[in-house]
């Protein structure tokens, strides 16, 4: 069993020295948001070692649940076995709003709820991107810059990642809500509506990006298209499916599927590496 697999007490520093990166919290105002938002900014181990260095960049919506996950010890770990590249993460907490800045910006849900969407967008790429870029040594480059998030959050960092490619080459969603849709579930047509599938149809090229997908096999308990296939995993199939109809290459594309795995920062924790590895390979 991996460090990130085990429960947080369990946890203990036998790491050797050099391989723990650093963590730092701020408040960065929002001017889209009109809020302060909570940043947990994490630098690899060689970052003050290696002033001429640039580095990968990778962003989590719903950053306060990266505790749960053991991030740090797992990227500890992989820094000794040389796993993984070194790498900035910053970890953007969810405000008290999540359900309205999180989803599409193109539009809310039919029960209004992503109406902040388009907002969080512009914190994310015209106040965010632009902050680090000013404190960080950043490689710059969208294959270099990544996006993910867990639930709500990774639909919206798709949504994020899907409007500027130009910003993230690298995108990767937890256990998607990508059922989120623009009307009600009608029982003639169940899997109808859905925004964010719609939005990639309706793209006439796709963006020059990669695209990495988890599902647990646990993640629910809904299926509402009856063909016995829980609705997560239904919706990111069909969110692939939309992705190769639009030009995206199948080396572009990797599916993780978890069995027993649900819809929580520890299944969560367990596909981390795997995203990491391919994401920034």
């Amino acid at each position: 069993m991996k460090f990130w697999q085990k429960p947080a007490q369990a946890i203990r520093n036998v790491f050797q020295y050099g391989s723990t990166p650093a963590r730092t919290s701020i408040e960065l105002f929002s001017t889209a948001l009109n809020r302060d938002v909570r940043l947990d900014i994490c630098t690899p181990p060689d970052y003050e070692r290696n002033r001429n260095r640039e580095y990968p960049l990778v962003l989590f919506n719903d950053g306060q649940d990266l505790p749960r996950m053991n991030f740090i010890p797992m990227l500890e770990e992989l820094y000794t076995e040389k796993a993984l590249p070194s790498l900035i993460t910053v970890g953007i907490h969810a405000g008290r709003e999540r359900l309205r800045e999180y989803g599409t910006a193109r539009q809310p849900d039919y029960k209004g709820r992503g109406d902040l969407a388009a907002a969080y967008a512009r914190f994310v790429v015209d106040e965010l991107m632009p902050y680090l870029s000013r404190h960080y040594r950043l490689a710059g480059t969208p294959e270099q810059q990544a996006i993910a998030g867990f639930s709500l959050g990774g639909l919206s960092a798709f949504d994020i990642a899907w409007a500027n490619p130009d910003v993230f080459g690298v995108c990767g969603v937890f256990s998607g809500s990508f059922w989120w849709r623009w009307s009600e579930v009608r029982s003639e047509y169940p899997d109808a509506d859905r925004i964010m599938h719609d939005i990639i149809y309706q793209t006439q090229q796709a963006p020059d990006a990669r695209y990495w997908f988890q599902c647990g096999t646990l993640d629910e308990t809904d299926d509402r298209n009856a063909n016995g296939i829980i609705d997560s995993i239904d919706d990111t199939q069909d969110i692939i499916s939309a992705l190769r109809a639009c030009g995206v290459h199948e080396r572009a594309i990797r599916y993780l599927e978890i069995p027993g795995g649900r819809h929580e920062p520890h299944t969560w924790g367990m596909a981390m590496p795997d995203f990491l590895r391919w994401g920034l390979q």
